[in-house]
């Protein structure tokens, strides 16, 4: 099984991260999904709950680069990000969306869904299928019980989509949403501009068949 992903990638630029983290794994026990979608958030904009400066709630964002910050929003869904960037800056990458991929029993079992699209479509749905909860805050992203593992082998780089970020009504207009083109496992609303999204979506397949188009 591959390492996981070093502080190194992480201790960079925030949106820099949430496009490289498509395409990666996360892993917690035996469960397990490739990421689809991510959301950048930066201290120096509303949205960040960094924008408010070190809090208690907020210091695992101005920890180490590669620390998880998990908490929880409208007091029911646990949410899990990486921090990034350098210590002293607030800075997150929110874990949107996966595509399932081990220990789909379980996941089923605690989602109470059968259908693979309905495990992981969203950041709370995520964490539900995977176990995660607020006690692997500023837990180790690297020797943690929960890891980010590079993109596997058998998968092609993937085509991104970037787009506003949902669900919040500060800083909206940030074009910080990363969505796997064309993935039927991102959360919904998915990314506008659907004839491009579809675009992308067939130019992937033609890369995995080995089409070079014109």
């Amino acid at each position: 099984m591959s390492s996981p992903l070093r502080p190194a990638f992480y201790d960079r630029s925030v949106v820099a991260v949430a496009r490289g983290l498509v395409g990666c794994v996360l892993q917690h026990g035996d469960s397990s999904g490739l990421i689809v979608e991510t959301e950048a958030y930066h201290q120096t904009e509303a949205a960040c709950h960094a924008y408010v400066g070190l809090t208690a709630r907020t210091s695992t964002l101005f920890g180490a680069p590669g620390t998880a910050y998990v908490y929880r929003s409208y007091g029911i869904h646990a949410l899990v990000n990486a921090v990034c960037e350098g210590h002293d800056v607030g800075a997150a990458v929110l874990i949107r969306a996966l595509e399932p991929l081990t220990g789909l029993d379980a996941m089923r079992a605690r989602r109470r869904r059968d259908g693979l699209e309905e495990l992981c479509s969203g950041p709370g749905k995520l964490t539900q299928a995977l176990a995660i909860g607020l006690e692997l805050n500023a837990s180790s992203l690297q020797t943690g019980p929960l890891r980010v593992l590079p993109r596997p082998d058998d998968r092609l780089q993937p085509a991104l989509v970037a787009s506003e970020r949902i669900g919040i009504s500060k800083a909206a207009e940030l074009p910080w949403r990363f969505s796997v083109a064309g993935s039927r496992y991102v959360s919904r609303p998915r990314p506008p501009g659907r004839a491009a999204w579809a675009a992308a979506r067939a130019a992937s397949a033609g890369r995995a068949d080995g089409s070079t188009g014109s």
